[in-house]
This record gives structure tokens, C-alpha cells and sequence, in this order.
């Protein structure tokens, strides 16, 4: 039974106790909470360390912190604490899914398991995101993104195409891939609850997750026993797979079914490229990719960004101009969509990336700007059935403090 912090979407009425803290999990429960989730962030005295993360308008409200924890409540308990500890395991009455971002020996050794869970709320959706499933040689491992890009073989695969010196995405791919798998993994364990009226506990392991995502185009010859070829899909790795550039700047084409070649190919007066065996099929073109490339990259300089993007609308070839982030703070298209959710916070007015999805019968909405520490606790202790005297024996005066 979902309480103050509900919001309207097609998860309204879901109360998740989230017990994550950094990227990884924080990302899953800002998408449960855009949903309309009740989603209570359960935070230690000393925070989400992303708290602190600049640039922010002060030291424990970073503009990370703030952005992928919006519309949750903040709950102040010392798990370590048996009184916080078992003031958590009542809220777990009330809850449908109860996620935690903790490696397996942490969170057994605070007597929250999954069994632990189960005794009190048979019904409850138990989700672990860990590094590394908990049956393998890396199950104790730390793991943070940039370890798991590595791991993943995504570093490796960045390599292939900067000269051989090994890099990182320039984003938090694993740590979002991960939380995206552990949102429909929750959504579609509370789904088969509704079906079979059983919950069930959810591991969600970063290096699988990522491992799995890097494998889907690059096992390639290697799904056959035995191998039928190597291991990497081609075009991905080609060094030519870049930007072109132009008379002016840098644009970004995908020229890629025969289609799209036939009208380019007519588009710049240049059929007889059409007549290179090259060119004649999306396998020849896959099997010469580097060529193709390179011949188009040619090309491409002779015209302004704006001249190829006319023609390649006329021609209907996928295009864009490469842009910056900064440029994306005046995209028209994402403003004329309502991309953009503005709100006023006590440090002023702010902008995030609203929910990406559209539901015409229940649309999911960005809520307030992530919470200061503690600032829900009394609300929700109260929720639960806890009285002032008990709220003020389990939060102590700092913690009330903060959540007055």
C-alpha cells in the first residue's frame, strides 16, 4: 500500500523500500518512481555518497544526486543499528519490492536476506544488484563502472577503434544498462506476482548484464560449436565507423540498406557506384566495410553539414549533425516534445530530462528534485504505524532534526 509519495503513473500504487546508493540502483527506483512508484531511498547517517558529487548547491545536494534520485522519499536509518534494522523489516509489511545495492555477505550480515525478507512479507519482490552473481569465482569483488567496462570486454572493444589504446564510454554504461535490466526485471516479477500471487527474489549482476549487452552483435562466429568465424561484428569495429567530416563540421550517416545506397548514390550524381560489386548488397558492403567507408568519408567532405543533411532528407538516408550536450540543453525536437521538466527547489529553479515514455491512459511524471537526507523519515515512520515517542527514540535528535 503505497503512501504519500505516490505518484499517478502505471506503477501508482507500488510502495518499493530502496535500500541502493550511488548509480546502479538509484537509476532502477528514479524510473519506478517516474512511474508513479512510492519509493522510500533508506539512507545511513552519512548518506548516498553521491550526495556530495559537484557540482551542487550544497556539499550533500550534487545535481547527480538530485536528478536520478527524484520523486523518492529519504527514510534516515542506521541498518547497522538492531533498532534500524528492525524498524526496516516492519516497512517491509507494507511494501511490494524491497532493492538493494549491497554485496551478498553485507547484506546476509545484517539480517536483511531475502529469507529474512520472505518471513515477514511472503509476497514481497526481493531484488540484489551486485558486480557479480553471487555462484561465481567474482562474487565478492568489488565492482564499480569502469571495472565492469573493463571486464565486460567493452573497454577492449573501445580499443579496436582508438589506435589500440584501451578506453572507457565517456558514460556510466554499465551502471545504466544494469538498472535498466533490474527495472523490467522487477516490473515483470511484480507482473507474474499478479498472475500466480507469488513473489520471488531477483539477482541482477552488473558484469553479466553488460557481458550479455556486448555479446548480442559480437559473439558473431562464436555462437556456432564450433566456431565459425571470429568473435566481433565488423562494422561496429571498422576504424572508419566515425563521424565524417565535412566542408564545415562533423556529421553522423547510416547509409546501410540497398535502399538507402540507391538513393544516395543517385542524390549525388554518382550512380555508377552502384555498379561496384562493393556496393551490390548489404553483404558485400559488411564484408568491405572499411572501403565503403572510406570511399564515403571522402566524399563527404566536398559539402557543408547543412548541405548533406538537405540531401540526405531528400533522399531519406538517416543523418544527423554531431552535436554536443550542450547542445541538447536547446534541441528544438526536445523542446517541442516537453523533454525538459522544470521545477522550483529551495536552491532555485532546476532542469532534468523528464520521462522518456509516453502512456496515454497513466503517464509516468518527473517528481521533485532527489530529497534532502532524511527529509521524510517522521512521514513515512508514521505511515508505518510508528508513534513520536518511537520516532524520536529510533532517528535521535540529528536525524529528527533533519527530518523536521
Amino acid at each position: 500500500m503505497a503512501g504519500a509519495g505516490a505518484g499517478k503513473g502505471p506503477l501508482a500504487g507500488v510502495r518499493v523500500i530502496d535500500c541502493t546508493s550511488v548509480l546502479m540502483g538509484p537509476y532502477t527506483t528514479q524510473i519506478f518512481a517516474d512511474l508513479g512508484a512510492d519509493v522510500i531511498k533508506v539512507e545511513a547517517p552519512s548518506g548516498d555518497t553521491t550526495r556530495a558529487l559537484p557540482p551542487g548547491p550544497t556539499e550533500d545536494c550534487g545535481a547527480m544526486f538530485m536528478n536520478v534520485n527524484r520523486g523518492k522519499r529519504s527514510l534516515l536509518l542506521d541498518l547497522k543499528e538492531e533498532a534500524g534494522r528492525d524498524a526496516l523489516l516492519r516497512l517491509i509489511d507494507t511494501a511490494d519490492v524491497f532493492i538493494h545495492s549491497m554485496r551478498l555477505k553485507a547484506i546476509t550480515k545484517l539480517g536483511l536476506s531475502y529469507a529474512d525478507m520472505q518471513a515477514r512479507n511472503p509476497n514481497i519482490i526481493y531484488a540484489n544488484l551486485y558486480g557479480y552473481g553471487r555462484s561465481g569465482p567474482y562474487a565478492d569483488y568489488p565492482a564499480y563502472d569502469d571495472i565492469v567496462q573493463a571486464a565486460s570486454g567493452i573497454v577492449a572493444l573501445q580499443a579496436a577503434l582508438s589506435g589500440g589504446e584501451p578506453t572507457y564510454l565517456a558514460t556510466v554504461v554499465a551502471d545504466k544498462v544494469a538498472g535498466l535490466t533490474a527495472a523490467y526485471a522487477v516490473i515483470a516479477a511484480l507482473f507474474a506476482r499478479e498472475r500466480s500471487g507469488i513473489g520471488q527474489e531477483i539477482e541482477v549482476p552488473m558484469f553479466e548484464t553488460l557481458a550479455s549487452f556486448a555479446m548480442l552483435e559480437h559473439l558473431c562466429g562464436a555462437m556456432f560449436d564450433p566456431p565459425i568465424g571470429p568473435t566481433g561484428y565488423v562494422r561496429a569495429l571498422s576504424p572508419e565507423r566515425k563521424p565524417y567530416r565535412t566542408a564545415d563540421g562533423y556529421i553522423a550517416v547510416m547509409i546501410y540498406n540497398d535502399r538507402h545506397w540507391r538513393s544516395f548514390f543517385d542524390a549525388i550524381g554518382n550512380p555508377e557506384w552502384s555498379k561496384d560489386p562493393m556496393f551490390a548488397s548489404l553483404r558485400t558492403r559488411t564484408q568491405n566495410i572499411s572501403q565503403v567507408l572510406g570511399q564515403l568519408a571522402a566524399v563527404m567532405r566536398e559539402r557543408t553539414t547543412q548541405e548533406w543533411m538537405t540531401l540526405f532528407e531528400a533522399a531519406q538516408c538517416p543523418a544527423m549533425p554531431v552535436r554536443s550536450i550542450d547542445d541538447l540543453l536547446d534541441d528544438p525536437h526536445l523542446e517541442a516534445v516537453g523533454f525538459w521538466h522544470r521545477c522550483d527547489t529551495p536552491h532555485g529553479k532546476v532542469r532534468m530530462p523528464g520521462v522518456p515514455v509516453r502512456f496515454s491512459a497513466t503517464p509516468g511524471e518527473a517528481g521533485r528534485p532527489g530529497p534532502g537526507l532524511g527529509a521524510d523519515s517522521a512521514e513515512v515512520l508514521a505511515e508505518a504505524g510508528f508513534n513520536e515517542q518511537e520516532i524520536a527514540q529510533l532517528m535521535g535528535k540529528e536525524a529528527v532534526d533533519q527530518a523536521g
